[in-house]
């Protein structure tokens, strides 16, 4: 029978050696953060006459890419670009990218969100089907950025549907780098809601 002694000097030589193991695991290397979405304006444009109120409604986001990861599709295959985060979840710089659009507008459109205390003309729903970088040219091909969006508008009174729209951009990366894939994701949601603004602007009318 083994003594309490070698006992406990069997247990702290096992200890030693898993403290050890720990030590010698490889370190990450912290992931780049990017974002995507033109800043909010320094000054609000101001609002013209006839100026209609438009809620946003909650809307669905692309599940896998949703969060802080850059979703690719290669041959029917999702991965995520290796160790490069969004600086916020996709869905949170969508939302502020949304807000930005409208208030940069010189448009009638003032969007209101949930629980502002302002009458709303009209409701608007952006669901975001695809929000992903494709490798339609093979895995070494500069990708494909593809934003796709449906727009919804309905009557915030009767809630009729005034219009619907699907909204597509596919902005080809200049090489296949995170540093050139980022610039093609600003220019493809910049481009989308450029024309969801003024898709809106020409469906909500002033009563």
């Amino acid at each position: 029978m083994r003594s309490p002694l070698l006992r406990l000097a069997a247990v702290g030589v096992a200890a030693l050696a898993l403290s050890g193991c720990v030590s010698l695991l490889p370190k990450s290397k912290p992931a780049d953060l990017y974002r995507f979405g033109q800043p909010l304006a320094a000054e609000a444009v101001a609002a013209p006459a006839g100026t209609v109120g438009v809620l946003r409604a909650n809307a669905l986001f692309q599940r896998e890419s949703s969060g802080d990861r850059l979703l690719t599709i290669s041959q029917g295959k999702a991965a995520y670009i290796a160790e490069t985060r969004w600086v916020a979840p996709a869905a949170v710089l969508w939302d502020a990218a949304v807000l930005a659009a409208f208030d940069s507008d010189p448009g009638h459109v003032r969007i209101i969100s949930r629980g502002e205390p302002a009458s709303a003309a009209y409701i608007l729903r952006l669901d975001v089907r695809n929000f992903e970088t494709q490798y339609d040219r093979g895995p070494k091909a500069a990708p494909v950025v593809v934003v796709r969006v449906r727009g919804a508008l309905t009557s915030g009174t009767s809630g009729g549907v005034v219009s619907e729209r699907i909204f597509e951009k596919r902005v080809r990366a200049a090489d296949n780098r995170v540093s050139a894939i980022v610039p093609a994701y600003d220019k493809a949601v910049a481009d989308v809601l450029a024309e969801v603004v003024a898709w809106t602007g020409e469906n909500a009318k002033a009563s």
